[in-house]
């Protein structure tokens, strides 16, 4: 679960994060390497594609900034859905369908 969040960090089952970072049910993934939410490339989301889950929350940090269309070519080809949102909005979001029971992903940009 995600346990807080606030400027610069989400905290996953009460540990802080001030990096970017993908949650799952089953693994925290720290310091994924996108550099920031305008900048995503397809490269990016493989180690989220590689986690098989039904959707991925996408947290741009502080500001819902969409990535170039050509980042999520991997995703759409896995058939994975996403959704792209600011941070907090996605940290809120994945706790409701983690809760559903949902094979979710939240891929956390953590902007300083």
């Amino acid at each position: 679960m995600i346990t807080g969040y606030g400027h610069g960090y989400v905290l996953i089952n009460g540990q802080r994060y001030e990096k970017n970072v993908i949650v799952t049910a089953k693994i925290v993934v720290p310091g994924w390497s996108a550099s920031s939410e305008t900048d995503l490339n397809e490269a990016d989301l493989v180690s989220v594609i590689d986690l098989a889950p039904h959707i991925v929350l996408i947290g741009s940090g502080e500001r819902i900034r969409f990535p170039n269309p050509a980042a999520l070519k991997g995703l759409i080809a896995a058939k994975i859905g996403y959704e792209v949102m600011d941070t907090h909005a996605a940290c809120r979001t994945y706790n409701i369908l983690l809760e559903e029971g949902r094979n979710v992903a939240a891929a956390l940009l953590i902007l300083p």
